[in-house]
C-alpha cells in the first residue's frame, strides 16, 4: 500500500512541476512577443522620422 501511495504523490508532484513550467514558456512567450512588438514599432517610428 505505501507503494501506491508514493506513486500517486509523485504524479501529483509531476503533474504541478508540469503546470508550472507551461504556465512559465507561456508567459515567457508573452513578454518576448511583447518586447519584439515594442522594438518594432519603435524602429518604424525611427524610420520614419529619418524620413522626413
Amino acid at each position: 500500500m505505501p507503494i501506491a501511495l508514493s506513486e500517486v504523490g509523485l504524479s501529483q508532484v509531476l503533474s504541478i512541476v508540469a503546470v508550472v513550467l507551461l504556465v512559465f514558456v507561456t508567459g515567457s512567450v508573452v513578454y518576448l512577443s511583447t518586447i519584439e512588438w515594442r522594438d518594432r514599432r519603435r524602429r518604424k517610428a525611427l524610420e520614419r522620422s529619418r524620413r522626413t
